[in-house]
């Protein structure tokens, strides 16, 4: 049986993606000066404009209107005519410190209130986090979100080392491949939107976007001549970044994750400090099923962790190997339980969570990159 299966990627200039850098940069800058800073912080970009919001509970001191526009810059964004310009754009900061409820739970779990001998923090928040992980790929995750991260990646490549001259930040990519039997079988249709300035024309862009960074992405073993290609199909997009649609943190999950292809519990990761589970259990789900296949308990797992607030435990793990797998699920969630601490604090030390690495993680996916620490292998 045959099958299609899509998935999408965006640049570091997308309006969303720039807010998650700069909700990331800064978290990473207060990480730099205070590991134990507790930080939840939201940005919006649109038409000249930078707004943050959110909590923010820290010894530290940061000059955050500077992070803000060297994230801009960072990026690429120096026009205010066509996007948004780092030099110009207003910054507006509406921040407050973390909410002295949610930090009570926080601060000191459940657990130890009631005399359990458990040394961690409360969960941040209620919630269910997912990960995922399967033999498509080297990097173990699916090969539609997996293709897709390389071209966005090398759009911004291409655009900043000069290759592609004409290109502004703001760009999304769409791969749908084919199945056959559940394994993927080729690429089906491409889709790349890609900025440009103006005095360039299209049939320049379209060939540049095929040579420079389609094929020197995808594989020609994926590609024939039923292949489709969709490049900027609007036929022109100059207007981009926060001045063709305003940008907000946290809007881009399924980007983040694995394309749709695996479940999501619905929070977003960037601007969050490690004791917000939506992010930290979310990188232990991934690390934990990444290394169920990597031991060979399965060819595909994904795993969901439920937290209450305030309760260090989880309240649930699930496991899911979707029939391939070697050993019972129900013996692997033993092993997780016996093998793993899944506190925050658990996971926070397992997986050094409180170093300022969470820029890292922005752009292409917080999925399949090796030098990430949730990314590691180990035997269990």
């Amino acid at each position: 049986m045959r099958k299609l299966f899509t998935s999408e990627s965006v640049t570091e200039g997308h309006p969303d993606k720039l807010c998650d850098f700069i909700s990331d940069s800064v978290l990473d800058s207060y990480l730099e000066k205070d590991p134990n800073a507790r930080v939840a912080c939201e940005t919006v970009a649109g038409k000249g404009e930078v707004v943050l919001t959110g909590e923010i509970s820290s010894t530290a001191d940061v000059d955050i209107e500077s992070v803000v526009r060297n994230a801009i810059k960072e990026v690429g964004y120096d026009n205010a005519d066509l996007d948004i310009d780092y030099r110009t754009c207003k910054i507006h900061l509406n921040l407050a410190k973390q909410s002295p409820d949610i930090a009570l739970g926080v601060d000191k779990s459940l657990e130890q209130k009631e005399g359990e001998e458990v040394i961690s923090e409360g969960a941040g928040d209620q919630g269910l986090m997912f990960g995922f992980a399967c033999d498509e790929t080297a990097e173990y995750m699916p090969l539609p979100i997996y293709l897709a991260h390389k071209l966005t990646r090398r759009l911004t490549e291409v655009r900043k080392n000069g290759e592609i001259n004409y290109l502004r930040p703001d760009g999304k990519v769409q791969v749908t491949v084919e199945y056959e039997d559940g394994m993927p079988l080729r690429v089906d249709t491409l889709v790349v939107s890609a900025q440009h300035n103006a005095d360039i024309d299209l049939d320049t862009l379209k060939k540049d976007i095929k040579e420079k960074v389609i094929n020197k992405v995808v594989s020609e073993k994926l590609l024939d001549e039923n292949t489709k290609y969709f490049i900027n199909p609007t036929g022109r997009f100059v207007i981009g970044g926060p001045l063709g649609d305003a940008g907000l943190t946290g809007r881009k999950i399924i980007v983040d994750t694995y394309g749709g292809y695996a479940r999501h519990g619905g929070g977003a990761f960037s601007g969050k400090d490690a004791t917000k589970v939506d992010r930290s259990a979310a990188y232990i789900a991934r690390f934990l099923a990444k290394n169920i296949v990597y031991n060979g308990y399965a060819k595909k797992c994904e795993i969901q962790l439920s937290y209450a607030i305030g309760v260090a435990k989880p309240v649930s793990i699930y496991v899911d190997t979707f029939g391939t797998g070697t050993i019972d699920e129900e013996e692997l969630v033993k092993k997780i339980y016996d093998k793993f601490d899944l506190t925050p604090r658990g996971i926070i030390n397992y997986l050094d969570l409180q170093k300022p690495i969470f820029r890292k993680t922005t752009n292409y996916g917080h999925f399949g990159k090796p030098y990430l620490p949730w990314e590691k292998f180990v035997k269990f």
